[in-house]
C-alpha cells in the first residue's frame, strides 16, 4: 500500500487520541503565538525605525557641498519615489537695527516627505504645513524673540525681504537635533536668487527621497554602487547622534526580546506535546515490527504521518497568526501616525518553520528510534537505547531554532544571554526537582494522606516529573521576563531622562565670565548647572610616531586623527563614566595622564602606558594613557572621549562648556543673556530630549501589545506542561478510585502534587528572571544601576504555585467525575 495513503488512514484513525489532538493544537497555538508576536513585533519595529525617518524628513538622502546632479533626482522619480531638494547654511537676519545669526534650511514645497512640519500662525493656532512659498519664511521662537518680531512682519535675509508667515514649532531635523542657533525655514528658489547658494558658499545641499521600502532600497543600492559627488555622503535614519542610536537600539532590543521569549515558549509547548505522542506510538510500532514490517517502511510511515499532521497545522497557525496580527495592528497603529508599514509575511513563515523544526526534532527521534528496537523489547516495555545514530536528529531543531532566533533577534548578545539564563534555569529546576523527589521518599511515609499520595505520584513518575518541573520553570521564567523584567527595564530607561535633564548647553564661556553667567542662570531658575573646561587641539603622535606617518586601516581612526579634538579635565571621575582599565589619575599625578573612551582605545588599538602627543594652541602636551573609561553617551551629560588630568592641563588655552536645565518659557531671558554674552553659543537639546522620550513612550505601548499575546502563549505552555502526565494520572486515578479513594482525597493529592511542582518552577523562574534581568540591563540595554524589582518577583513566584495548582486541578476535573470502569476502558 502507498505510504502516504496509509499515513492518512492512520491519522484519520488516531484523530480521537488526546495526544494527537494535543500535538496538533500545540503546534497550531505555538505557530499562532510565535507568528503573532513576531509579526506584530516586526511591524512595530518597522514603525519605530520608520519614525527615525522623521529626523531627516525622508527615507533616504544625499548630502554634498555642491548642488546635486539632476540625473540623481530624475532617477529617483523614475523609480516612483517622491523627492525634495534643500540646502542648509547659516546666515544673518536683519530687522531694523537688530540682527540674529540663524541656522537656515532652504527647501522646496514638497518638504517634508516624512515627519511633520508644524507651524503657528499669526492667529496663534498650530497647523501642519509644507515648505514655505516664495517670499515667505518660518522662524522658530528663539529667532522671533532675538529679532523682536511676530508672525506677519518682515525680515531681511541675504538682502531679500521675506514675510514671516508663521512661527516654526516643529520640523524634521535632518539629524541635527542640537540647535546651535535659532532656526529658519525659507524657500529654496529665494535662497538661490539671493546668492546664498552661489559657488563658494558654505551651504550643504541635499536630496531626500521617500517611497516603498523596496524602491528606496533599490535606489540606495544604485547610488552606493555609483560615485557620490565629491564630499557627498548618504543621509540615512541610522546615522543619528550617538544618543539617538542608543535610543533606537534599545527600542529594537525590547521588541526583539519579546519575540524571542515567545519563540522559546512555543518551543517548550511543542516539545512536551510531541514527546508525549511519541511515547503513545510505541505499542503500534512494536506491533508493526512484530508483523514483519521493514524498518524503513515503519520509519517512512511515522515520518509521513507526522508530516500529514504538521503541515496543515502549521498552515492554519500561519493564517490565524497573520489575521490576528493584522487585527492587532488595526488598534496599535495609532502609535505610529502617518507611518505606513505593510504586513510582513516573513515572521509568520519563520514561525511555521521553527514549529516544524522543533516538532521534527522532538517527535521524530523517539519515533524513528522505535523502528530500530527489537519488537520483544517494546512488548516488555523495556526500551533500551542501543542504537544512537538517530540522536543526531536532535541537532536539527537546535541548529534551525538558533538560526531563526538569530534572524529574529539580530543580536548575538541578546540571544546568548537568554540562552545561558534559560539553560541555567533548566539545570537548577532539574536539581531542585531531583532533590524534591529524594525528600519525597523520606517524608512520604509519615506525611498527611493527601500529601503522601502527591509525593508518591511525583516519585513514581520521576523522569516525567523532572520534565514537567523544567518545562514549567522555563515557561514561567520567560513570562516573568516579559511581565516583570521588561516593564522594569523600560522604567529604568525613563528614569535616565528625568524632567530636569539638562536641556541647554553653552559654549565659549570665558574664565572671567563663569561667576556672572552662573548667577544669571540662577536668576532665571536654571538647575543642574555643570561647567567643564574645553580645549581644542589635535593628536600629533602616538608613542612618539607622528600621526601622519601611521597607516590607518580603519577609516574612522583616520578621520578622528585628522579632525580637531575636544579635550577636557577633571579631578574626579565624571558621572556616567566608569573606569574599566587602569585607575583614575586624580587631581595631581606625577606625570601627565589621559583617560580614553573605550571606542578610542579600540579605534587606535591603545593600551595602558601608551603615550599620546597633543598640540593645543601654541603648546604641546605628552600624556600617558592611565585609564580607559566606559562612557554612557545616552546620559545627556557633558562627556568627552579624552580627559586629561587638571595638574598638567589647566594651563592650556581653553574655554568652558556649561550644561543646565531651564524650564520652557524663558526665551526672553535667554535672548537677553545671549546679547549680554555675545561670545556665547547656546545649544538647545529640547528637541532631542522630546524625540527620545517619544521613542520610550512608543516602545512602552508596543511592548504592552506584544506582552498580551506572549502571556497567552505562556498560559498555553503551562497547560501543555501539566497535560504531559494526564494519561498516567488517569490510570492512577482509576486504580485508586477502584480501591476506595474518594474524589476529595484524589483532588487534595493532585493539589499537593501541582503545588509542589509550582513551588519548584516559581522559585527557579524568579531566580532565573532576576539573573537574566541584571545581565540584560547591564550588557544589552546599558541601564545604569538597574535592579530587578524584588517584591513583584517574589509575589510572582508565590503566585506561580497557585496558578499551576489551579490549572492542574482544572485539567483533572473530568477524570474525577468519570467512573473508574470508564477510565480503565479508555486506558
Amino acid at each position: 500500500m502507498n505510504v502516504f495513503r496509509l499515513a492518512l488512514r492512520t491519522l484519520r484513525r488516531e484523530w480521537h487520541l488526546v495526544e494527537l489532538r494535543t500535538l496538533a493544537a500545540s503546534l497550531v497555538l505555538a505557530v499562532i503565538a510565535l507568528g503573532v508576536v513576531a509579526t506584530l513585533s516586526t511591524r512595530i519595529e518597522r514603525g519605530i525605525l520608520a519614525s527615525a525617518a522623521e529626523l531627516i524628513g525622508g527615507d533616504l538622502g544625499i548630502s554634498a557641498p555642491a548642488p546635486l546632479p539632476e540625473p540623481m533626482l530624475s532617477s529617483a522619480r523614475a523609480d516612483g519615489l517622491a523627492a525634495t531638494r534643500g540646502a542648509a547654511f547659516r546666515s544673518v537676519a536683519f530687522v531694523g537695527e537688530r540682527s540674529q545669526l540663524l541656522d537656515v534650511l532652504a527647501t522646496d514645497g514638497a518638504y517634508p516627505l516624512r515627519g511633520t512640519l508644524e507651524v503657528r500662525g499669526a492667529d496663534g493656532r498650530d497647523r501642519t504645513a509644507r515648505g514655505p512659498a516664495r517670499g515667505e519664511v518660518f522662524l522658530d521662537h528663539r529667532a522671533m524673540v532675538g529679532l523682536g518680531i511676530r508672525a506677519g512682519q518682515t525680515i531681511q535675509i541675504g538682502g531679500r525681504d521675506l514675510h514671516v508667515a508663521a512661527e516654526l514649532v516643529r520640523q524634521p531635523d535632518g539629524g541635527e537635533l542640537f540647535a546651535l542657533a535659532p532656526r529658519a525655514l525659507m524657500n529654496l528658489d529665494d535662497a538661490s536668487e539671493a546668492g546664498l547658494l552661489s559657488l563658494g558658499s558654505r551651504a550643504r545641499h541635499r536630496l531626500l527621497v521617500s517611497g516603498p521600502p523596496a524602491a528606496v532600497a533599490a535606489w540606495r543600492s544604485r547610488v552606493e554602487s555609483g560615485a557620490l559627488p565629491q564630499g557627498g555622503e548618504l543621509i540615512t535614519p541610522e546615522k543619528m547622534q550617538e544618543r539617538m542610536r542608543t535610543a533606537f537600539d534599545r527600542a529594537s532590543a525590547f521588541l526583539r526580546l519579546t519575540a524571542l521569549l515567545s519563540a522559546l515558549l512555543a518551543g517548550v509547548a511543542i516539545a512536551l506535546a510531541s514527546a508525549r505522542y511519541a511515547r503513545r506510538k510505541a505499542a503500534e510500532v512494536a506491533l508493526l515490527r512484530a508483523l514483519g514490517t521493514p524498518r524503513r517502511r515503519v520509519a517512512a510511515l511515522l515520518v509521513t504521518t507526522l508530516a500529514a499532521l504538521a503541515l496543515p497545522a502549521a498552515a492554519v497557525g500561519m493564517a490565524i497568526a497573520l489575521g490576528l496580527a493584522q487585527g492587532a495592528w488595526y488598534f496599535a497603529r495609532q502609535l505610529f501616525d502617518n507611518i505606513p508599514t505593510t504586513l510582513p509575511l516573513g515572521p509568520a513563515f519563520a514561525a511555521a518553520a521553527m514549529g516544524l523544526a522543533v516538532l521534527a526534532g522532538f517527535a521524530l527521534p523517539p519515533l524513528v528510534r522505535l523502528a530500530e528496537v527489537p519488537p520483544v523489547a517494546v512488548f516488555r516495555e523495556s526500551m533500551q537505547r542501543r542504537v544512537r545514530r538517530f540522536d543526531v536528529l536532535y541537532l536539527v531543531p537546535l541548529v534551525t531554532a538558533i538560526a531563526l532566533v538569530w534572524v529574529q533577534s539580530d543580536s548575538a548578545k541578546l540571544a546568548g544571554i537568554l540562552a545561558a539564563s534559560l539553560a541555567g534555569v533548566a539545570v537548577v529546576a532539574a536539581l531542585l526537582s531531583a532533590l524534591l523527589l529524594v525528600i519525597a521518599r523520606r517524608v512520604a511515609p509519615g506525611a498527611h494522606p493527601a500529601l503522601r499520595l502527591g509525593l508518591a505520584a511525583l516519585a513514581r513518575r520521576r523522569g516525567l516529573s523532572l520534565v514537567q518541573a523544567t518545562a514549567l520553570s522555563l515557561g514561567l521564567c520567560a513570562l516573568l521576563l516579559l511581565a516583570v523584567i521588561a516593564p522594569s527595564l523600560l522604567d529604568g530607561w525613563r528614569r535616565e531622562l528625568p524632567v530636569d535633564t539638562p536641556n541647554w548647553f553653552a559654549l565659549n564661556l570665558q574664565d572671567d565670565q563663569r561667576d556672572e553667567f552662573a548667577h544669571a542662570l540662577e536668576r532665571m531658575g536654571a538647575t543642574r548647572t555643570n561647567m567643564m573646561p574645553l580645549a581644542v587641539g589635535k593628536l600629533t603622535a602616538i608613542n612618539g610616531k607622528p600621526i601622519d606617518s601611521i597607516a590607518f586601516t580603519d577609516g574612522e581612526a583616520k578621520e578622528s586623527a585628522d579632525r580637531q579634538l575636544r579635550l577636557s579635565w577633571s579631578a574626579e571621575l565624571p558621572p556616567s563614566n566608569q573606569v574599566v582599565e587602569g585607575r583614575w589619575a586624580g587631581p595631581s599625578p606625577t606625570q601627565a595622564e589621559v583617560s580614553v573612551d573605550t571606542s578610542w582605545r579600540d579605534r587606535f588599538h591603545l593600551k595602558l602606558g601608551d603615550t599620546l602627543s597633543f598640540e593645543v594652541g601654541e603648546g604641546t602636551l605628552d600624556a600617558r594613557v592611565g585609564s580607559v573609561r566606559q562612557v554612557d553617551w545616552s546620559s545627556f551629560r557633558v562627556n568627552f572621549f579624552l580627559l586629561l588630568d587638571p595638574a598638567h592641563a589647566s594651563e592650556l588655552p581653553h574655554t568652558w562648556l556649561t550644561s543646565f536645565y531651564l524650564p520652557r518659557g524663558h526665551a526672553d531671558e535667554l535672548a537677553k543673556v545671549s546679547r549680554e554674552y555675545g561670545n556665547l553659543s547656546l545649544i538647545d537639546v529640547d528637541a532631542l530630549l522630546d524625540r527620545v522620550r517619544e521613542i520610550v513612550d512608543r516602545v512602552g505601548s508596543a511592548v504592552r501589545w506584544v506582552l498580551g499575546f506572549s502571556l497567552l502563549a505562556g498560559a498555553l505552555v503551562l497547560a501543555a506542561a501539566l497535560a504531559a502526565s494526564a494519561q498516567e494520572r488517569r490510570k492512577e486515578a482509576a486504580l485508586l478510585r477502584t480501591l476506595g479513594a474518594t474524589r476529595a482525597q484524589l483532588r487534595a493529592a493532585a493539589a499537593c502534587e501541582f503545588a509542589l511542582l509550582g513551588w519548584v518552577a516559581g522559585l527557579t523562574a524568579a531566580l532565573g528572571a532576576t539573573g537574566a534581568g541584571l545581565w540584560l540591563g547591564k550588557a544589552v540595554f546599558r541601564i545604569e544601576h538597574f535592579v530587578p524589582p524584588l517584591w513583584p518577583l517574589v509575589g510572582a513566584a508565590a503566585l506561580a504555585a497557585l496558578v499551576v495548582m489551579a490549572i492542574g486541578l482544572f485539567g483533572t476535573r473530568r477524570v474525577l467525575r468519570t467512573s473508574p470502569m470508564a477510565l480503565l476502558r479508555e486506558g
